[in-house]
């Protein structure tokens, strides 16, 4: 006997398998099979996925590897989740690749955070699957699940560190557009309430109004990356964003969150050169009906 095991049951559809590592061996995906009863095949997918993660002193990370080799006083650990391992999201779209960052179109749905259960519907994930050449992809800042639009990602240490860092100070210029109910002011709009107690503040002005849905089409500039701060902010003047189910007016049957984060502007900290990512037109937020628009 080389494992002790323990399982919890979460959830009808959630289990966790934690197995603890007696002596040496290398066939995670046998123990986790006896300790499971899971097939090896639904195994090596959940591994891929992101689900299964091994504790080795103090470090616990996810495991890619079926062969991983494992040292008495290890720890296998399984989070199985079929619902979650089924999920399947829009594929991301490289935009710009500048070697040790790139820059995509995250679609609706995709996330930029894992959880235990899996990463496999996450950005980084993503990317690291399909670059080439093949690197790792950091996440530097995020985009909610349900918002689309340009997102940074980092593939050195050197420049994730680097880039976060104009983010956290503010030194970069960000442009989302969104689409919100009613007809929007013509004049520039600055909304400065706090977002969750802290200090947040986002500039509006109007693209265009859409006469027959009562929607408006808006450029929006922040200052500060709060989080759902663009929602909240469109919400407190009275002009929710179309879809949202969470600050506005949206139900199960609205259509996506239209807010697209749109422009980046910044000077590269490896290179010293001023660089401009803009996002294509017809991955920006559309009207639902191609009527006249008044622009503003």
């Amino acid at each position: 006997m080389n494992r002790t095991i323990r399982a919890n049951q979460i959830m009808a559809d959630k289990t966790e398998y934690h197995i603890d590592i007696l002596e040496q061996t290398t066939d995670a995906i046998e123990l986790l099979a006896q300790a499971s009863g899971l097939g090896k095949q639904v195994l090596k997918d959940a591994m891929q996925k992101g689900a299964i993660w091994h504790s080795h002193g103090k470090q616990t990370n996810r495991i890619r590897r079926a062969k991983k080799p494992l040292q008495a006083g290890d720890k296998l650990h399984l989070y199985y989740n079929q619902h979650i391992l089924d999920e399947q999201v829009t594929p991301a779209d490289l935009l710009f690749d500048e070697g040790e960052y790139s820059i995509w179109y995250k679609p609706y749905g995709m996330r930029c955070q894992g959880s235990k259960w899996s990463d496999h519907t996450t950005i980084n994930r993503y990317a690291e699957l399909n670059l080439q050449p093949q690197r790792n992809a950091f996440i530097i800042h995020r985009l909610d699940r349900a918002a689309t639009g340009l997102i940074v990602l980092g593939h050195s240490k050197k420049a994730t560190a680097a880039i976060a860092k104009l983010f956290e100070t503010r030194a970069l210029t960000k442009y989302y557009q969104v689409i919100v109910e009613g007809e929007f002011s013509r004049q520039e709009v600055i909304i400065d309430s706090p977002v969750d107690n802290k200090p947040a503040r986002s500039h509006a002005s109007l693209l265009e109004f859409n006469p027959g849905l009562n929607q408006s089409k808006v450029q929006v500039k922040i200052d500060t990356g709060r989080k759902h701060q663009i929602r909240i902010h469109m919400a407190s003047l009275g002009h929710p964003v179309v879809g949202d189910r969470l600050h506005g007016n949206g139900d199960d049957q609205s259509p996506d969150l239209a807010l697209t984060s749109c422009y980046f502007g910044f000077i590269c900290p490896l290179t010293g050169i001023q660089k401009q990512f803009e996002l294509p037109q017809h991955y920006r937020p559309q009207f639902a009906d191609q009527q006249p628009l008044l622009r503003g």
